[in-house]
């Protein structure tokens, strides 16, 4: 008898340990895109665009907000050179969202 109080005890506390931090939720970037871009009455191309990205989820993408994006997220090459800051731009993007709990195809990641 006097053995059964610890094992009542270590169950008790063990729950308590993993409680404040349930994993985080994986949300599948492709389906929310994907969904989005269904019901747009554009056809936009968000996997390779990073103007069509910044529509389908609402932000304006002119040269001027794609340029203040890129400093925000440290770009550090010729801004003048757009097409190469949007491809930098839509890898940071999707990186991004990779990073913050999104669910991003491995051929998006390159």
């Amino acid at each position: 008898a006097p053995a059964a109080p610890p094992p009542a005890a270590a169950p008790t506390q063990a729950p308590a340990a993993a409680a404040p931090a349930p994993p985080p939720q994986v949300i599948d970037v492709t389906v929310i895109l994907d969904d989005l871009a269904t019901g747009n009455p554009q056809k936009l191309d968000w996997r390779h665009s990073i103007v069509d990205l910044m529509k389908l989820v609402g932000m304006e993408s002119s040269l001027a907000e794609r340029k203040e994006l890129a400093d925000e997220l440290g770009y550090s090459g010729d801004k003048s050179d757009s097409a190469s800051m949007n491809i930098w731009l839509h890898k940071q993007v999707i990186k991004k969202l990779s990073e913050n709990g999104g669910k991003v195809p491995a051929e998006l990641m390159d």
